[in-house]
């Protein structure tokens, strides 16, 4: 599940993407725009930072803008940055070697057979799914080849 971290990160993200190439946008403009608590997104600002995601700017024209073409960045890059981990059970993340301390049968279970694929149909949509593909997506419009092609997405 998307937490209100992962959700509001999706949006201020969201709002950089409209923004031209490159342009800074004060955290306050961002918070105000997408009613998120100021203290909460610069939480998820740094996080987005040090994941490489956004660059920030001080001083005068400072803010947050996208660190990369938003066609190079994929859903998933922002998800696992702020909600780590996608699955929520330890028996079906990164290898999935951990069974669950209550399971005796790992390999028969069906709750782990279950989430595993359900891990499995996010991670690949989020995985694929760009930035600048939702941002187009949300205004209705289809993605443009050209803008697909110059992420070297597709």
């Amino acid at each position: 599940m998307l937490t209100n971290k992962g959700k509001y990160g999706l949006k201020a993200m969201m709002f950089l993407a409209q923004r031209s190439e490159g342009a800074s946008v004060p955290g306050q403009e961002i918070a105000d725009a997408n009613h998120i608590p100021k203290q909460f997104l610069n939480g998820i600002l740094l996080e987005l930072r040090a994941a490489g995601l956004v660059r920030s700017k001080k001083g005068p024209g400072g803010g947050y803008a996208l660190a990369r073409c938003p066609f190079a960045i994929c859903i998933g890059e922002i998800v696992r940055a702020l909600d780590m981990p996608i699955a929520r059970l330890a028996c079906t993340e990164a290898g999935g070697d951990v069974p669950c301390m209550d399971c005796d049968d790992p390999a028969g279970c069906g709750v782990r057979t279950t989430m595993s694929q359900v891990q499995a149909a996010v991670s690949g949509v989020i995985d694929t799914l760009t930035l600048g593909e939702l941002v187009r997506s949300n205004a209705g419009q289809e993605p443009a080849l050209s803008d697909m092609d110059l992420a070297g997405t597709r």
